[in-house]
């Protein structure tokens, strides 16, 4: 005789597989995940975003102290801003490197969440000719 398993059971785990999914879609769609923007695109902007570009010029300034400062331009436009940082720098970041780095916009000037600082490798991403 085949023991039959009791309804109940199959409608919260049911109810709880669908609580997931909608929970799934909510992040997927409306996930809280920070803009990436380009200087030429970080007016208007107040909240954090991930700021990407080319560091321009040199940087100046103590990563710990009073803060590295450079500027941050566009891949393919001349819109630069000025970006000061506090924290580790990776061993490649240079002048002309790409880098990524969080924070938000205030009077103009980009300051950096601590540690958010990551540099792009070009040559390792790009087709092998």
């Amino acid at each position: 005789m085949a023991r039959r398993g009791s309804p109940a059971r199959l409608i919260v785990a049911l109810s709880v597989a669908a609580v997931l999914a909608v929970f799934l879609l909510y992040t997927s769609i409306a996930g809280g995940g920070t803009p990436s923007l380009q200087p030429s695109q970080l007016q208007g902007h107040t909240g954090r975003v991930s700021l990407v570009g080319l560091v321009a010029g040199q940087a100046t300034g103590d990563a710990h102290a009073g803060g590295l400062h450079f500027m941050l331009r566009d891949r393919h436009a001349m819109t630069s801003v000025p970006v000061v940082y506090k924290g580790s720098v990776p061993d490649l970041f240079k002048t002309g490197r790409e880098v990524v780095v969080d924070g938000k916009l205030r009077n103009g000037t980009f300051v950096a969440v601590p540690n958010t600082l990551v540099t792009k490798c070009p040559s390792k991403y790009a087709p092998k000719k």
